[in-house]
């Protein structure tokens, strides 16, 4: 397909301030009002005219769809992100993902903006079925790249053996994660202590699978 006549959105350092201030007030209004908000409400809190989200975006699918991409990371930013960095230096590989697994679950468990918007996205998708579509052109790697890359560097470093990195991600997120938004989901938690031994058995049994095998 060519790429004349499709319009591309707008670029460059204005561009970019306005495209993080529509998907922030996208955000508050997804999150207080649900996804029939209208662009006129969205375009006055963001403080830009409809015609500019829709040249940045356009269509609210794919704008919602920014929304929840741009929200997929957060419980990896600050001190998970930092743990998972510091893997590639770590002399102990198992210790060091156990500090990475540990800061990332609890931001996944206190974040609640992201499990709202997470259940947005369930109650919409059969409402919207292209925001299942757009959800799925983007892949684990794409939608988690802290975990990609500290995943990619330790098989790079021959210490891990991770033939299918995709599937890893995913693997590495149902060990850790999924538990607590699969609950989340049914306004129940799990306690501390049953959440301290799934980190530790879920990094054991993902290190016993892609750690590297003696000869």
């Amino acid at each position: 397909m060519s790429m004349e006549g499709v319009k591309q959105p707008p670029s460059g350092p204005r561009a970019e301030f306005k495209r993080q201030a529509i998907v922030r007030a996208a955000r508050e209004l997804f999150l207080r009002e649900g996804f029939g908000v209208g662009m006129d409400a969205i375009a006055a809190e963001a403080g830009v005219s409809k015609v500019t989200i829709y040249n940045h975006f356009g269509s609210k699918e794919a704008l919602f769809t920014a929304v929840i991409t741009g929200a997929l990371d957060e419980p990896l930013a600050g001190d998970a992100s930092a743990a998972l960095e510091k893997l590639a230096e770590a002399e102990d590989v198992r210790a060091a993902l156990l500090d990475a697994a540990r800061s990332w679950v609890h931001s996944v468990r206190t974040n609640d903006d992201v499990a709202a918007l997470r259940n947005l996205v369930a109650a919409e998708v059969h409402r919207f079925p292209e925001l299942g579509r757009a959800w799925q052109h983007h892949g684990p790697e794409e939608h988690h790249p802290a975990v990609a890359n500290a995943l990619r560097t330790l098989a790079d470093q021959g210490r891990l053996v991770i033939p299918d990195l995709e599937a890893a991600i995913i693997q590495l997120y149902a060990l850790l994660v999924f538990p607590h938004m699969v609950f989340g989901s049914y306004a129940t938690h799990i306690d501390e202590g049953l959440t301290d031994r799934l980190i530790t058995s879920g990094v054991d049994m993902f290190l016993s699978h892609y750690g590297p095998k003696l000869a």
